[in-house]
């Protein structure tokens, strides 16, 4: 195979003993594997920080508690000797690991030990390297006609999107998107990569492009005042339930999604926005960033930004058609809270 960086990567058979860098991974897995945990032996433990998907996965598959940790967090080194202890014969590295100089010392030793490591990308350039990354994995795991069902489903529901727009001379509206909202000072949001890629194909322009160079970055409170976007969208999860920030996503009823939503907009200065005050406010769950599961997002953007165009695209029957044909563990929660 050749992965994401362009590097050869041989397996003499399916991989059986899979090493997870990115525990979200998982999900990924699970669109194309009846039963992913049996294919890990080990993962950084970032998935379990979603409580509400862990807690949902380990209902399903109790031998994931018995996963062995591997390393720290997203961008740091992987304990090699761990890894080499465990005995397996595929690493996956997320694009963003891989490049993280901290991890290059572990991609050698991995190699001089024998242990193939395959860099795959559904975060940092999500359009350009998913399907590709998806195509890896089926083909890693030996279930190259999974992959392939699911890649033809994503690109038919995107090219729906890309062929109504290019027939239109759309206006694309201002956008902010607030990422982990009420869980941290504000303002934290995508720069280029992540979800601008999402905001764009469905016919938007995102903001903080003119303030945020890298993948992530920060806007001030003021400055998003003086950008004033036409369309405000926050990003939450399970995750900020401890920080009071906007929880939504799997296992979240619709109740709490909406209050915390609520809560958020009623924040000082977010509560002072034109699109606040008009009804343009929308909460997403934040974990689409990191799935081919975004196509679900990139729907639900596309109603948003041009609700004329896509009265008939309905993101939640694409979840209900995701659980039913692909998902090993289904979504089940409150992924958007509408104005």
């Amino acid at each position: 195979m050749t992965d994401i960086l362009g590097r050869t990567v041989t397996l003499e058979k399916p991989a059986e003993r899979i090493v997870l860098g990115t525990g979200r991974s998982i999900s990924v897995l699970a669109l194309i594997h009846p039963d992913p945990v049996s294919r890990i032996v080990g993962w950084r433990d970032d998935f379990k920080r979603d409580t509400a998907s862990y807690a949902a996965w380990q209902k399903a598959f109790p031998a994931i508690s018995d996963i062995p940790v591997v390393g720290g967090g997203a961008g740091e080194t992987l304990s090699v000797e761990t890894v080499s202890t465990l005995k397996p014969d595929l690493v996956v590295l997320s694009l963003y690991d891989a490049e993280a100089p901290a991890m290059a010392r572990s991609i050698e030793l991995l190699g001089q030990l024998g242990i193939p490591v395959l860099v795959v990308d559904f975060f940092s350039q999500p359009l350009d390297n998913a399907l590709p990354s998806l195509r890896l994995l089926g083909k890693a795991l030996g279930v190259e006609p999974k992959a392939e069902d699911f890649i033809a489903f994503y690109e038919g529901k995107l090219s729906t999107i890309q062929d109504r727009l290019a027939k239109q001379a759309i206006n694309r509206p201002g956008v902010f998107m607030h990422v982990h909202a009420g869980g941290m000072p504000c303002c934290s949001t995508p720069g280029r990569g992540v979800f601008n890629e999402m905001i764009e194909i469905a016919g938007g322009r995102n903001l903080a492009l003119a303030h945020v160079p890298g993948l992530y970055g920060d806007v001030s409170l003021e400055q998003l005042l003086v950008d004033d976007p036409q369309i405000y969208i926050a990003t939450g999860g399970a995750h900020l339930a401890a920080r009071g920030g906007l929880v939504l996503g799997t296992g979240i009823d619709d109740q709490t999604a909406k209050t915390t939503f609520a809560r958020l907009l009623a924040t000082p200065g977010i509560a002072d926005l034109t699109a606040v005050r008009e009804g343009r406010a929308f909460a997403v769950w934040h974990m689409f960033n990191d799935s081919p599961v975004n196509i679900v997002l990139i729907e639900k953007l596309a109603k948003i930004l041009h609700p004329e165009l896509f009265t008939d695209i309905d993101p939640q029957a694409t979840i209900d058609a995701i659980n039913r044909d692909y998902l090993a563990v289904p979504m089940l929660g409150t992924y958007w809270v509408d104005p």
